[in-house]
């Protein structure tokens, strides 16, 4: 059990999984592999689960390997024996997947908000270096030795220009995380009725998966 424990770093992903989890609910009872009823008590329990999670009165116990199993159980626990039916439909390969998507969808937005923040900070600085009388200089370095004076603000405007370019990575990223991998099962998909699409729009990605093995096995929007 200790070889396979993930928890200790995936429980981070327990947002996510709750949201990816609303999401296949809501395709059960839309494609009627779940009853309205039963997948009302489902959401109410995730939503439950999300209240305990975000107030840390959330219980682990020994057996949650990981924050998918953990979250399942506390569902089952509230909703009763619909909760066992949480996971029709669905592998915890594309489970994974898609809570690992949501999530790093959720942070690069983060990360180039705070990225694009510095970026007018500098510019408004060197602007102010700028408009000094005279301009502010400083000595420019190559081989650690003083090569050319250089003004302020072209410097600043240097690390600019450098984080519009970490921008535009993590942008094109984001474009290639914005594919939901829930459906595809394992690898090859479902033989019950599932609907991929409807779930990709629940959860605001731009589409569904186009081939489930790359799906479940695709992390290039972490490598």
């Amino acid at each position: 059990m200790d070889f396979t424990e993930s928890i200790g770093f995936d429980r981070r992903l327990w947002a996510d999984d709750i949201a990816g989890s609303k999401a296949h609910v809501e395709m059960l009872a839309h494609v009627g592999l779940m009853s309205p009823s039963d997948a009302a008590k489902v959401s109410d329990a995730l939503d439950a689960v999300h209240a305990e999670m975000s107030g840390g009165t959330f219980e682990f116990v020994e057996s949650d390997e990981d924050i998918h199993t953990a979250i399942e159980r506390r569902v089952t626990q509230i909703a009763g024996e619909p909760g066992g039916r949480l996971h029709t439909g669905r592998s915890r390969n594309d489970q994974v997947a898609t809570a690992l998507r949501l999530w790093s969808r959720r942070e690069m937005t983060v990360v180039a908000a705070a990225a694009l923040d510095l970026v007018e900070v500098l510019v408004a600085r060197a602007d102010e270096a700028d408009a000094a009388t005279p301009p502010v200089s400083i000595p420019g370095y190559t081989h650690l030795q003083r090569a050319q004076p250089v003004l302020l603000s072209h410097h600043l405007r240097a690390h600019a220009w450098s984080l519009l370019r970490d921008i535009s990575r993590i942008n094109d990223a984001l474009e290639r995380a914005d594919v939901s991998p829930l459906g595809a099962g394992a690898l090859a998909g479902s033989s019950l009725p599932v609907d991929p699409s409807f779930s990709a729009e629940r959860m605001g990605f731009a589409a569904p998966f186009a081939n489930s093995l790359d799906a479940v096995s695709d992390r290039d929007h972490v490598a």
